[in-house]
């Protein structure tokens, strides 16, 4: 059977020319069919399928079977305490600055009618809600639960963006692909991603689009079905979280402790969320000058520092 199939481009004709017309060559080639070895893909993929088979494995295994009777004898003492921890929250954010009906709201001191289903419980509430998306409580804690989750992923995705430029600006690693939105394009082009730009150090990096998105698929299984099944899916390894989805606490998701200073942790949640907010509209940013300029955000901001009269967002439209 003939080894599978990935796009490729081919690589160009020998020549002294520099990279930048050698990728301006890809361009302008149609790609053509790379074969792979089975042995190459079926290693990239068990290796992606490891964390949830592993986890699978050790839940129904002796050893699994032992941490969980360990989890019953110390449960009812760690709810306990858990459930004290909650009452010490309601007690903070009944005090502080960011909850309740003295929190700031969205217009400030003008005259609005806000909305009656918005009680500053949650953190990060300012009142906004024109749609009256929140009016219903399952649907508005739902609406947060997808909220924090986005907020989390676009702020680890904003150092994604930064950190590869500026580490490449400054000669430190040197990336195949240092702009965000071109890496995807340069393995379209069928160049090798390393991790830290270091040959050889990498898992589906060398293999085409599609193999990447079901290493990258096989990955995000065991974590997505923790999330839907909620914060019990790890008590079968003997892992109790005191929290609730999300903010699940215990050693795992809270190695800090943080949570056990009730003040402090509610004001972390209000900061989390102000900055995760921040991070999904920078974001926005990313896409539009990306659009605009076809450069990277670093990129935008050094060229606007040396010349703010000539590199602005006026300058780029003419």
């Amino acid at each position: 059977m003939p080894p599978p199939l990935l796009l490729r481009c081919p690589s160009p004709p020998p020549t002294s020319v520099a990279v930048s017309h050698r990728r301006r060559w890809r361009r302008g080639r149609c790609p053509e069919p790379v074969r792979a070895s089975w042995q190459e893909l079926a290693g990239v993929l068990v290796f992606s399928a490891v964390p949830f088979t592993a986890v699978k494995a050790l839940a129904g295994s002796p050893l699994g079977a032992l941490l969980r009777r360990r989890l019953e004898d110390r449960k009812a003492s760690a709810a306990a305490e858990a459930d004290a921890l909650r009452a010490a929250a309601r007690q903070a954010r009944s005090s502080s600055f960011w909850f309740g009906e003295a929190r700031p709201r969205w217009l400030g001191p003008i005259p609005y009618d806000y909305p009656e289903h918005l009680a500053g419980e949650f953190p990060g509430d300012y009142g906004f809600d024109i749609a009256g998306l929140g009016r219903d409580p399952v649907a508005f804690a739902n609406y947060f639960n997808f909220e924090i989750l986005h907020c989390r992923w676009a702020m680890l995705a904003a150092l994604g963006v930064v950190i590869p430029e500026l580490l490449d600006l400054f000669g430190i690693v040197h990336f195949v692909e240092p702009v965000w939105w071109k890496v995807g394009y340069a393995k379209l082009q069928g160049d090798t991603l390393d991790y830290l730009g270091i040959t050889g150090l990498r898992i589906a990096g060398g293999q085409g689009v599609i193999v990447i998105a079901i290493c990258q698929a096989l990955l995000m299984v065991g974590p997505e079905y923790a999330r839907y099944c909620g914060i019990e899916a790890l008590e079968p390894l003997g892992i109790y979280l005191p929290g609730d989805i999300n903010y699940p606490g215990g050693a795992l998701f809270d190695p800090l402790g943080l949570s056990k200073d009730p003040v402090g942790f509610e004001e972390l949640k209000v900061k989390e969320i102000k900055n995760g907010r921040l991070a999904m509209v920078a974001w926005l940013g990313f896409y539009l000058q990306a659009a605009v300029t076809g450069k990277g955000p670093v990129q935008n901001l050094v060229e606007h520092l040396s010349d703010p009269l000539h590199n602005n967002i006026l300058s780029s439209f003419h």
